[in-house]
């Protein structure tokens, strides 16, 4: 006989979810030292700023793929347990912008989801949103993974949709942030506007610091807890800083050299002109202007915390 589950009760924490929960857990999210192969492109002592090759064609189409997520709730969800099991309620919604000459966003999604390790949760239905339950492994670093695979999922969904139904075989789909999670996608690159972590030696960055506005570095890769290929890029309105205006993009790890080569050479004659001017975005120039327009009508898409964190205690409480 199948032993039937306790029904699950729910406390919404009455922290604020943006500081997250009122416990402690110590969670160290920073990368170990990664590993490099800085001789993919050129030799690591012959390393110097590379103008790209101009003689490939371009894509038809640039597609940029985004998504926000954000924390409505943290809640405790009571039943088997002696003690209650936390979890996370969030809202998340990823786009897809299409640039071909003009853009245009050609496909949004939007997912609320509860996520939590108790085996007795159930999805939570207010006034406003229904939040439906996806189990997640327990602890609370495990809880904001889950959320952030979820929103990973949503975009790979969101890109695999549009290219099945679309007929262009040679676009570039630029995704706002690392590449991990995506490097099945095909013609793909991560976009990594912020460096929070020094990855080459002293001897590279300096290199990096030396690039021209549209000037990349050689490709090289690089290990932490996945591999990919990744490069350097100076966008157009740097300042006097040495990392102004830099960004670094990602392919993935199998691709060959010859093939991640080309396509840094791609990214580095389409993405200069849309990057964003200072007087129109405080993120300018790294903060492209596809991606900037997508974000704001994402985060209006995930609707008002307010209402959705009141809509979502009054139903708990009935």
């Amino acid at each position: 006989m199948t032993a039937l589950l306790t029904p699950a009760s729910y406390t919404v924490d009455p922290w604020d979810p943006s500081y997250g929960i009122a416990v402690g857990d110590d969670l160290d999210g920073r990368e170990s030292s990664a590993r490099l192969d800085l001789d993919v492109e050129l030799p690591a002592a012959r390393w110097r700023p590379v103008t790209p090759e101009r003689s490939a064609a371009l894509p038809s189409a640039v597609l940029f793929l985004d998504g926000v997520r954000r924390i409505d709730a943290r809640v405790w969800v009571h039943g088997e347990s002696a003690q209650p099991v936390p979890g996370i309620v969030a809202s998340l919604a990823a786009g897809l912008v299409c640039c071909d000459g003009a853009a245009s966003v050609v496909g949004m999604q939007l997912d609320r989801s509860l996520y939590t390790a108790a085996p007795n949760a159930t999805d939570l239905k207010t006034r406003h949103a229904t939040y439906r339950f996806r189990p997640t492994r327990a602890g609370l670093d495990e809880l904001t993974l889950g959320v952030q695979r979820r929103l990973s999922e949503v975009e790979v969904e969101l890109a695999g949709a549009w290219r099945r139904q679309s007929s262009a075989l040679d676009d570039l789909l630029v995704c706002d942030g690392p590449l991990r999670g995506r490097t099945n996608l095909a013609r793909t690159v991560g976009y990594v506007k912020t460096h929070q972590t020094s990855y080459l030696p002293e001897a590279q960055m300096r290199v990096v610091g030396a690039l021209g506005s549209g000037e990349r570095s050689p490709v090289f890769t690089m290990g932490t807890s996945w591999q990919r290929r990744s490069w350097y890029l100076r966008l157009p309105g740097a300042s006097r800083s040495p990392w102004s205006a830099i960004v670094r993009l990602e392919c993935s790890a199998d691709l060959p050299a010859a093939e991640a080569v080309a396509l840094a050479d791609l990214t580095a004659r389409v993405l200069p002109p849309l990057s964003s001017l200072a007087h129109k975005d405080p993120r300018a120039p790294q903060n492209l202007v596809p991606i900037g327009g997508l974000e704001r009508q994402l985060r209006h898409r995930l609707g008002d915390v307010n209402v959705l964190y009141r809509s979502l205690r009054s139903a708990l409480r009935d």
